[in-house]
């Protein structure tokens, strides 16, 4: 009975936000729905929310999460733990809501947080149930189809900005030169097709969704909007299906340039939207690490 009162003394559940970290259970939930977390940031986390307000230090961090005796590079580990943690909260190093960077020092948290020992009711066997059946939110860490921000290197990110203005430029390009000449495209399909006008209504409705897609992708890295990041990988699968169908686009001027060329330019398109992914993880990555 005595081991079972401490027990629950020692059980605290801190609540900040929409979010209940569980220090017996070690899971972190939002809204009541499980996140999942691995066991160093979800360490760091209970760390600050122990001490709301307050600078933790790097070296507080490191002796709380690496033994004297391990070997490990430890600001780049650190900087990886916060990165995943800040990711789960959605939260960033630039405009943070949770987790406040004190360069060169550690890291502070910010907002209110409620500590106390575990007071929720009893949960019923029916609960439990549904409780279990409840659908676990993965982050992007854990997508294993897709390379994640761990998976590439830190780049500049001026020339990571460039190029991925770059592509969208060209992108954009592409648009509007083929609403510019769409009666020489007519023209083509008409040749090349029998069922010319399924195509040709293909091509115009899909160049004008993504001339303000492209549009809004220029101003958002152009300006460095919060959350860059998180949005352009949100909407990554339709701007993935809009640019694989643009990536048939060269063999529209197959009489100009020869059929030779028009399978070169589509192989190289059809790899373009991966190569802008791993561009916007690049960009994160480096953010990461800086902060």
């Amino acid at each position: 009975m005595m081991s079972a009162m401490a027990a629950n003394q020692s059980r605290r559940i801190y609540r900040f936000g929409a979010f209940e970290a569980d220090t017996e259970s070690g899971e972190l939930r939002k809204s009541g729905l499980r996140l999942r977390l691995q066991e160093q940031p979800f360490q760091v986390l209970i760390i600050l929310l122990e001490r709301p307000g307050e600078v933790v230090t790097r070296e507080d961090l490191r002796q709380k999460l690496w033994p004297s005796d391990t070997f490990v590079d430890f600001d780049h580990s650190l900087n990886t733990v916060v990165n995943k943690l800040r990711e789960v909260l959605g939260d960033s190093a630039s405009n943070p809501r949770f987790i406040q960077t004190i360069t060169k020092r550690g890291y502070r948290f910010l907002g209110p947080v409620e500590p106390g020992p575990d007071q929720r009711p009893a949960v019923s066997s029916v609960e439990r149930v549904v409780a279990a059946r409840a659908p676990v939110q993965v982050t992007q860490e854990d997508d294993a189809l897709l390379t994640s921000s761990n998976d590439v290197p830190a780049a500049p990110q001026g020339y990571v900005r460039i190029l991925f203005l770059l592509i969208q430029v060209m992108y954009l390009c592409f648009y509007i030169v083929a609403l510019v000449r769409i009666s020489f495209v007519e023209e083509y399909l008409q040749q090349a097709f029998s069922r010319h006008e399924l195509v040709l209504t293909t091509l115009i409705v899909s160049a004008a969704v993504g001339i303000p897609i492209r549009l809004y992708l220029l101003s958002a890295v152009s300006f460095d909007i919060q959350h860059f990041g998180r949005k352009v990988l949100r909407i990554f699968p339709a701007t993935f299906l809009l640019d694989e169908l643009w990536a048939l686009s060269p063999f529209l001027i197959t009489p100009q340039i020869g059929m030779g060329a028009a399978l070169a330019v589509t192989a190289a398109l059809i790899y373009l939207p991966f190569a802008q992914r791993s561009l916007v993880l690049m960009r994160e990555r480096s953010r990461s690490l800086t902060g």
